[in-house]
């Protein structure tokens, strides 16, 4: 009985490292691949915002809802990268996929402080990041507009952060 719950406990320690690895590692299907060109409604005035308007930039884009618990679990975070990094040209984009409009998403930001701009996804943006299986979902962009990295599900504090830096130049070492 001991060995088997022993093989038991392995086994569950090896899915359970293989799914990491599958977490944090970049996604082949994905990385390198454009992003795609979007117009959606800003959550904040209904203005259409389009994916010109992130040219250039390191981009975040987060898929949630309101009503996802590991989504508001994220928010904090997604806020403390766009204020850290906001002027180093990096901009963390929230694409809403709620089914009850922009006023309800509008009040759920306020609620939480959230100062990143968010648009309301549809089933057409979705489907041009490849479908996304599940909330939340992001995905990193570089300035020229690649996908190098996805990230299915909730994902832990300073992992995007850790994957973000590799994408600014290094900072200049002072002379002596």
């Amino acid at each position: 009985m001991h060995i088997k719950q022993s093989n038991l406990f392995q086994n569950i320690l090896i899915l359970m490292a293989l799914l990491l690895v599958f977490i944090c590692s970049d996604t082949p299907a994905i990385a390198a691949s454009k992003m795609p060109e979007f117009a959606l409604p800003s959550v904040e005035d209904g203005e259409l915002v389009t994916s010109k308007t992130f040219k250039g930039k390191i981009i975040l884009i987060n898929f949630f809802a309101t009503w996802c618990g590991p989504c508001r679990m994220e928010i904090p975070e997604l806020i403390e990268l766009y204020t850290k990094y906001g002027k180093q040209d990096f901009v963390v984009v929230g694409l809403s996929i709620d089914m009850g409009g922009r006023k309800t998403v509008k009040k759920f930001l306020e609620k939480l402080s959230v100062t990143y701009p968010v648009l309301m996804a549809d089933s057409k943006i979705t489907d041009a990041f490849g479908g996304v299986p599940g909330i939340p979902f992001s995905f990193l962009i570089d300035r020229s507009g690649n996908i190098i990295k996805a990230y299915p599900g909730y994902i832990p504090p300073g992992v995007f952060q850790h994957d973000m830096e590799k994408l600014f130049p290094p900072a200049p070492v002072p002379k002596p």
